[in-house]
């Protein structure tokens, strides 16, 4: 069960197997419009049969991917979408994305066609197999791709209510009447870090931002601008080498993102470090790498051009905190109100917005904008 940003006529769906040891087999693949009244069942002759190359089947690379062709379907904007696959023998896993805020369902044997999802009984929390829906339009510029961890997979909103940053952005620029429309793309993996791999048991992959930079970002169809939101884990997370956080390090391997990411052509903002006060992880050497990247961030010394989550979501009397209305309440992830905030920074930082007097103003640093 996932949501698309902008609508179009086509959609077709990327399927992984990237932390698959074996290839994958994949039997039968479906794509509908979710029900209105949600759950598992589909709106009355939306579903579409997904073909491979032609073909209804496809195997799945060991640590591969494999995308659709395109499916006719008219796809409304912000529209909720079922896509469904069958996979006779799941030895070895299912490739997954844990933290999906959204419930996915599963039934027994092969019911990807099946229009009522009174057979899928099964519930789970993580999105299997999907890693991406492309939709064909010829009402948009492009897409803003938004990289990051935790923050931006929107752990700290409300589940099942789509409340995650890149949510609410999505929701602008599809309302705005004037400016560009652009869809949201949303790369964001708990837990990730701009240069060593991020954490989980082998061989589940949750490689470096840096290292993703190509799969995530440079790969995505229309990708114009990237908002880079890392880092704060190289601080929180002890390196695999077990070296103290260095400031220089991570600015650094922000920096040869920015660099390869401006080559090709992609405009790329990034935001300031946020507030992690209160929290059990929290000391003052910690702070001081965290104040160090931000200075070097606000100087304009890595990215075309700053969104400042920091400002956006800190306590002004306490600076090192979450101001306590923007905390989920574990002083590090912010909740509804403070993807709200992250959200009205991003559509500044795009040129979207004004910045509110206390806000999060866009600092232009070089660049003509996508």
């Amino acid at each position: 069960m996932v949501r698309i940003s902008v609508g179009g006529s086509r959609v077709r769906v990327e399927l992984s197997n990237a932390a698959g040891r074996e290839p994958l087999a994949v039997a039968h693949a479906t794509v509908a419009l979710a029900a209105p009244e949600g759950g598992p069942d589909t709106e009355a002759g939306t579903m579409r049969r997904l073909a491979f190359g032609g073909r209804p089947s496809v195997t799945v690379p060991a640590a591969g991917t494999v995308t659709s062709d395109g499916a006719a379907l008219t796809v409304p904007d912000g529209a909720d979408l079922v896509v469904t696959t069958y996979v006779p023998v799941t030895a070895g896993g299912l490739t997954h994305h844990p933290h999906a805020l959204r419930t996915s369902y599963s039934a027994r044997g092969d019911r990807a066609a099946d229009p009522s999802g009174r057979a899928f009984t099964g519930r789970s929390s993580s999105w299997r197999l999907l890693a991406g829906v492309e939709v064909w339009t010829a009402r948009a510029e492009g897409a803003v791709v938004a990289l990051g961890d935790s923050l931006t997979d929107g752990i700290g909103s409300t589940p099942e209510a789509n409340r995650r940053w890149t949510d609410v952005l999505a929701r602008r620029l599809i309302s705005q009447r004037q400016g560009p429309r652009w869809g949201v793309l949303n790369q964001g993996i708990a837990g990730n870090r701009v240069l060593p791999r991020g954490t989980g048991p082998a061989p589940v992959t949750n490689p470096s931002g840096t290292e993703r930079l190509e799969r995530d970002v440079l790969h995505e169809a229309g990708a114009r601008v990237v908002v880079v939101e890392l880092g704060l884990n190289d601080i929180l997370i002890p390196p695999p080498e077990n070296r103290p956080p260095d400031a220089r390090r991570i600015v650094a391997g922000l920096r040869a993102l920015t660099e390869r990411a401006r080559g090709e052509g992609l405009r790329v903002v990034g935001s300031t470090l946020t507030p992690f006060g209160g929290s059990r992880a929290w000391n003052p050497r910690l702070e001081e790498v965290r104040q160090e990247v931000n200075r070097q961030i606000r100087a304009g010394r890595v990215f075309d051009a700053v969104v400042d989550f920091d400002r956006a979501l800190r306590d002004p009397s306490h600076p090192s905190r979450l101001l306590r209305a923007h905390d989920s309440g574990d002083r590090v992830h912010p909740g509804d109100s403070g993807h709200r905030a992250m959200a009205d920074a991003v559509a500044a930082a795009l040129g979207l917005l004004p910045a509110a007097a206390g806000g999060a103003p866009a600092v232009p640093v070089h660049g003509s904008g996508p």
